[in-house]
């Protein structure tokens, strides 16, 4: 398949990588954490179920064209996480998401790889009006989201739970070129 976004984006300190299985033993350390997955899943996952959800990250890919990275570390290839873009059959709109591993937050790797993928999406697919869906009480995710320059622009009840839509704007917008300077600072597990 030919993809409508590059599989492939690299940044001073990360690699963003289309998602493949082998990713997953790696991944599984974040979706076996009680507090990693407080936002998400909503509970630590066996091994079974962390597959499942990697297997459906991969599967994004196929179905929109486009979907989440893993991020590894440059040099080390240490995988810390997933950021990218995610549109599954009950959001409301495609988002960049981002979940950090636990132990690389606070480290601005979600704010520059979110970044990243904004940038990337702007150029390849200039039409997609991206959001981050975040739960009310997930005040780090929420500041991540305004670290990079998405505004709240509603509540509603998602999977019975209060949610946020915040809306990210063009990179090229004005007031875009701040939030690349903020993004380090709020960077977290969400």
């Amino acid at each position: 398949m030919t993809y409508k976004i590059p599989e492939f984006i690299s940044t001073s300190r990360l690699e963003l990588v289309r998602v493949t299985i082998d990713d997953w033993p790696s991944l599984h350390h974040f979706y076996k954490d009680v507090e990693a997955t407080r936002y998400t899943t909503g509970y630590p996952l066996s091994e079974g179920e962390s597959w499942r959800i990697v297997a459906a990250l991969i599967g994004h890919w196929e179905i929109h064209g486009y979907g989440p990275y893993t991020l590894k570390l440059k040099g080390s290839g240490a995988v810390v996480g997933i950021v990218g873009l995610w549109y599954p059959g009950d959001w409301p709109e495609p988002e960049i998401m981002w979940s950090l591993i636990p132990g690389y937050t606070g480290r601005g790797y979600a704010g520059e790889a979110a970044l990243a993928v904004r940038q990337m999406a702007a150029e390849y697919l200039p039409r997609l009006q991206l959001i981050s869906l975040i739960f009310e009480q997930n005040m780090p995710s929420r500041k991540l989201a305004e670290s990079l320059g998405a505004t709240l622009e509603k509540r509603f009840l998602f999977r019975d739970k209060e949610a946020l839509i915040y809306r990210h704007l063009s990179p090229d917008h004005p007031g875009q070129a701040d939030s690349r300077e903020n993004s380090d600072q709020c960077d977290q597990t969400v």
